[in-house]
Formats: C-alpha cells, structure tokens, sequence
C-alpha cells in the first residue's frame, strides 16, 4: 500500500509541477508544438459515456489556449443521454486569428447502453473513414456507399491518439466496459495510443473542490483512478485528472493547469505515433522497393539500378574534379 501511495503522489507531483506557479511554460511548449512536417497535423478522437464531458473538455482546451472562455463545441448539463449526435471535428484557431493549432479534435456520439454509438462506427473513424458531419444512427454502422464514408483516408483523416472521457462519478456497465475494450482492442491493433481523461474530480471530494491543488493529496480519487484503470485496462499514468470549465466566467490558472498538463501528454503521445508511423513506412518502402528482392525482368529492379548508377557516376565525377 505503501509503495502505491508513494507512486500516486509522484504521479500526480510530475504531471501537475507548476501547481502554484504560472503555466507560461506549458502553454508555450502546446503553443510552439509543430508536426514533424507542415502537412502532418494530430487527430484526437475523443469518446466516452454520456454525461463524460468530451464537449466540455474541448471547449476548456480552447479557453486556456485563447486566454479567455470560449464555447465552440456545444453542451448539454441537462439530458443524461448523448447530446453529440454528429462526427465533428474542432480546429482550434491561434491567436491571430488566421491559422490553427496542428492538432484536431473529433467528438461523437457517446457509448450509451442501448441507443449509443456503434463500436463498428468508432472502429471506421479510428481508421480515417468517416466524414465531418456524419450523423450517427445506433441501429446500423456507417456503409461504404454513404456519402460521408471516405473511401481513401490519408494519414491526417486517421486517428492518432484516442482519449477516453469519463467522470469521477460515472459507475461502468458491464456493457459500456465491454464497448471501451473492444474499441480498445481496435486501437491496439491499429498501433494508436490510448489515454483517459477524468472529469468532475472537483465533484469527487470536498478538498478537491475546495482547493484543486489537493488533487495528488486526496487517496479517495487515487482508489476511483484505480478502479477505472483495472476497469477498462488503460495505465494509472496514462490517466488524467481534469477540472473543465462549465458555470465559471474567468480562467483559473489552477484549472489552466490540470487542462494543459493533459493536452501536453496527448499531443506528445501523438507526435510519437507519427514518428512511429513514418518510420515503418519508410522501412515498409525499402522492403517493398529493395533492387535485390525484385525479379530482374520488373521495372522497378532496373528504375533503381539507373538510379544508382546515376549516383555513383556523379559521385565519381565530383571527386575526380575536386582532386
């Protein structure tokens, strides 16, 4: 027990280290983030209960980042069934006003029990194949003829990093695990990394919501993120306490604080996915277009023997002139 108190309090001290310090480093490192090239940008595909607060969450991304509120994704505090009927996606617009964040977020429609969206549905938009403004029908997944289905998805139509939202006070289904897993396990095969939001934990505990700073003090949220970490499988350091902001009308720097330690984490971990991504297509197109594994009668053998031909002939011709 020990040792898992220990390690919940390095947890939360390492991913929340400027609690009572400005977050200008932060918020810089998010704002300074570029791709690894200028047509790379991260999908961030965001799902979760009813009632989790996905919308909300992306709305508070877009209030630290613009230093003021700011409501683009709509909310609903009062159904307790799936407001988000569409799959949307959110550019958040930089400070200039004529560019956006290499980053995007996709919403949908949330994993209700019965009328909820499909797992086949999330597995196509993991996958790149859906289209913004595709309307969610709980009764049958997106067909290959709909006009919202994207046939040839490019790498910036697939996902990159996939977020599960959740609150402190969501009790888990049998049902709604089953669908997380299952989506999971879709992800996984897909190399895609997983990580969890954790909302309301203002809600959880009277010290939380009188002073968010208690956040790595409280054991009674370490025992709720143990539980849903051994729940639906994903890591205690993969999951992230937040505050969204919902009734307030100013920023809060302790909120700022808890929102952009999280987004720092997930744009990281979509960079690496990226990286990742390109690295085994290059050694994918190496393997492919290997002159020594083509038969000599194909095209492709001889393009590639011209090819280095020409190089080492300008190779030659360069050092001869230089001598």
């Amino acid at each position: 027990m020990f040792n898992n108190n220990v390690l919940f309090v390095l947890l939360m001290c390492c991913m929340f280290p400027s609690m009572n310090r400005d977050n200008q480093s932060t918020l810089q490192h998010v704002k300074d983030y570029k791709p690894p090239t200028d047509r790379h940008q991260i999908r961030i595909l965001l799902h979760g209960p009813a009632g989790a607060g996905k919308s909300s969450f992306i709305n508070s991304v877009q209030s630290v980042l613009q230093g003021r509120m700011y409501r683009q994704a709509l909310v609903d505090h009062v159904s307790s069934s799936s407001f988000t009927r569409q799959f949307r996606t959110y550019k958040i617009p930089k400070e200039d006003g004529q560019s956006f964040y290499p980053f995007v977020f996709n919403d949908i429609m949330d994993l209700e029990i019965r009328a909820g969206v499909l797992v086949d549905d999330v597995k196509l938009a993991l996958r790149g194949h859906m289209r913004d403004g595709y309307k969610f029908n709980p009764a049958s997944k997106l067909s290959e003829d709909d006009p919202f289905y994207n046939k040839n998805p490019s790498t910036n139509d697939k996902v990159h990093i996939l977020v599960l939202v959740t609150n402190t006070e969501f009790l888990m289904d049998a049902e709604t695990v089953q669908k997380i897993q299952e989506i999971r396990r879709e992800a996984s095969d897909l190399g895609i990394p997983q990580v969890a939001i954790l909302t309301k934990i203002d809600e959880a505990c009277p010290e939380i919501k009188k002073d968010l700073k208690n956040v790595y003090k409280v054991q009674h949220l370490k025992r709720k993120m143990e539980k849903f970490s051994a729940d639906v499988g994903i890591p205690m350091n993969c999951i992230f306490p937040v505050k969204n902001y919902h009734q307030e009308i100013n920023i809060d720097s302790d909120v700022d604080t808890l929102i952009l330690s999280a987004l720092r984490e997930i744009i990281s971990y979509g960079d690496d996915f990226i990286n990742l991504k390109k690295s085994n297509d290059r050694l994918i197109w190496f393997k492919v277009f290997n002159p020594f594994s083509e038969d000599v009668s194909s095209p492709v053998y001889w393009l590639v023997c011209l090819l280095v031909g020409l190089l080492a002939g300008l190779l030659v011709t360069w050092f001869f002139s230089s001598i």
